[in-house]
């Protein structure tokens, strides 16, 4: 212990002083760069000092030459160098003025008087000459310009003076800096030599160690061997078991897809060819065809919407919202939909915190949730719906990393029904799975639920005993901020469509044509003024020739401008223009973060004509909205 002592000891004495000469060294390699960015400056300021000195100069005889030209030829022409030159001069000495040094100044002072001494002469020769008599005074003038050249000598003899001054200057800051670095580089040199010196020292000391600890890395070398060839064994076993379950779940998933849509587009394709044939024949009776089709669609566009929800990439419109009032709401749509077999009983906790979330989507979570709760309890049974406030604290967070912690409202769904095993609990959210028989259920009722939940920010859990119900809490963070509580729009009869006023203009841009048409179409019957285009481009002539347009109706994806661009350049033109956009899915154009961008109205594709009514019904009668 000692011995180690010793010689760290005298390790710390020998490389203390190439420590110091480092020090030093590096201590003048700053300011032997500051040194060197002051030359920089200085050399920077000594050429804008002199080409700005003599572009004066060079000004000054262009203005003489210009003057000689006039008293020779009488032409006025020639006098245009010397009145730009009495302009351009004083602005320039202006100029220089903060690049002059306190040696330079006398100099430049004795330039600038000199400069300013023969243009007062340049410019008294014109009036001489227009003077009454002024063709007398010819020999005159030639003496003065006589006078000139022996000034223009003295300026360019100064001129000459400042610059060699200035060269002399810099050159001077260069060999001084020249000197350092020359110092610097023998330090630099001395410190290497100590630092090679005290490597060789230990480098010899190490080779006597480096027996000693091959014989140690051999021995743990090869147990790393060992444990490398287990760990890379473990590690293809578990790559091979995460593949196969991501397949498994990739073909559930594609297959639970195409399964859905191929019913639905049998549906749409077997009710429009049955009413092309009986069309064709003169019988008008399909309307039962009609819903059919209609129906199709619309399970169609309600299965991307509930997948868009489970990758939590659906568009939503979060509004300030009081849950007590937005499960209130639904008593109606709850009743009908569980029966007369099913009790129900709405539990409204007292000062209920507010959230922020889209009313639609949380009413469909609720209606989805109760949907379940009813088909597990067949026989009958009891509903609870229950509202509360609830706080996630700090260990609760720690043991759920994608739940922060802080204050939830939570909406909990309970029934009586038969439960869920373990197994099956485990896979609850799990997209196209079900326990109901064929035909009675997709499998992305609680996927929906979960996908909207979190990317609402909040959490979603279910507890449950095989044989003794259910129990499924949504937590939704609560909302701080101001602003009122805004209820979910109910939906109304369907018949009342929401007509188009004598006048009203809508201007709609889609680039896939059978879109289009059926969007004019739509509208049209609806008792607007249609005017549609294929192409951004398009849309923009038009709203230049068009000034009664009120509405742009426009897609959101598509080539070289997208619909949030088409729109801003359009309010760019006509800034009381209102929007509304359509798309079946988009990202970073309107919606951020899974948000519709504020103000921004959005009408998710398939709509239904009733949605297209009411939506641009609301926005035309929307005072202020753009």
């Amino acid at each position: 212990m000692q011995l180690n002592r010793l010689t760290m000891t005298r390790w710390g004495q020998a490389i203390l002083i190439p420590a110091i000469i480092f020090v030093v060294v590096f201590s003048m390699m700053a300011v032997l760069a500051r040194q060197y960015a002051a030359l920089q400056q200085d050399q920077a300021r000594a050429e804008d000092l002199k080409s700005g000195l003599t572009a004066i100069y060079i000004d000054l005889q262009e203005a003489e030459s210009g003057v000689r030209g006039f008293v020779v030829s009488g032409n006025e022409e020639y006098l245009a160098p010397m009145t730009r030159a009495s302009e351009d001069i004083p602005a320039a000495f202006v100029r220089l003025g903060p690049l002059v040094t306190p040696a330079q100044k006398p100099a430049v002072d004795e330039f600038q008087a000199e400069v300013t001494t023969r243009m007062t002469q340049l410019k008294n020769t014109p009036a001489t000459l227009t003077a009454p008599g002024g063709l007398e005074n010819i020999a005159d003038n030639m003496r003065t310009v006589s006078r000139g050249r022996a000034t223009m000598r003295e300026v360019r003899a100064t001129l000459e003076r400042i610059v060699a001054g200035e060269t002399a200057a810099v050159a001077e800051h260069r060999r001084n800096v020249r000197r350092m670095g020359a110092y610097i580089q023998g330090l630099s040199w001395l410190t290497l030599f100590a630092v090679m010196t005290i490597a060789f020292i230990g480098l010899m000391q190490a080779r006597r160690r480096k027996a000693e600890i091959e014989a140690a890395h051999g021995a743990l070398h090869e147990a790393n061997l060992k444990l490398s060839a287990e760990i890379a064994e473990r590690e293809a076993i578990e790559e091979q078991l995460r593949q196969a379950q991501k397949m498994e779940a990739i073909g559930q998933l594609t297959g639970g897809i195409a399964h859905d849509f191929n019913n639905m587009l049998a549906v749409i394709m077997g009710a429009l060819n049955i009413m092309q044939r009986r069309i064709n024949r003169g019988d008008y009776n399909i309307a039962g065809f009609v819903d059919a089709a209609i129906e199709g669609a619309q399970r169609g566009g309600a299965l991307t919407q509930r997948l868009l929800a489970f990758a939590r990439k659906q568009m939503l419109e979060p509004r300030v919202l009081d849950c007590n009032k937005l499960v209130s709401g639904m008593s109606d749509l709850l009743r009908r939909t569980l029966g007369e077999t099913i009790q129900t009983e709405v539990v409204l906790a007292g000062g209920l915190w507010r959230v922020h979330a889209d009313p639609h989507q949380l009413e469909t979570a609720i209606l989805n949730l109760v949907v379940n709760a009813r088909d597990a309890m067949e026989g009958g049974g009891k509903l609870t719906i229950e509202t509360a406030n609830a706080h996630f604290d700090d260990a609760y967070a720690l043991t759920h990393k994608d739940v922060p912690a802080g204050q939830y409202v939570v909406v909990a769904v309970t029934d009586t029904g038969t439960g869920m095993a373990p197994e099956v609990l485990n896979k609850a959210f799990d997209p196209f799975f079900t326990t109901k028989s064929s035909g009675k259920g997709t499998g992305l009722g609680l996927s929906q639920v979960y996908g909207f939940v979190r990317q609402s920010g909040g959490h979603v859990k279910i507890c449950s005993e095989l044989g003794h119900g259910a129990n499924v809490k949504i937590y939704l963070p609560r909302y701080h901020g101001p602003g009122e509580d805004v209820p979910a729009p109910r939906v109304t009869d369907p018949d009342s469509l929401p007509k188009g006023n004598e006048g009203e203009t809508i201007l709609v841009v889609e680039d896939e044509d059978a879109v289009r048409r059926l969007a004019v179409d739509g509208l049209r019957d609806l008792g607007y003024t249609v005017i549609d285009a294929e192409s951004p481009e398009a849309a923009l002539d038009i709203l230049d020739q068009e000034p009664g347009i009120l509405l742009l109706f426009t897609d959101v994806v598509m080539p070289r401008m997208n619909g949030r661009q088409l729109a801003e350049e359009a309010q760019r033109r006509r800034p009381k223009l209102k929007v509304l956009y359509t798309t079946g899915y988009t990202r970073n154009a309107v919606v951020h973060n899974g948000t519709l961008d504020p103000n921004v109205r959005l009408l998710g594709k398939p709509y239904s004509l009733e949605n297209l009514a009411r939506r641009v019904r609301e926005i035309l009668d929307t005072r202020g909205l753009a």
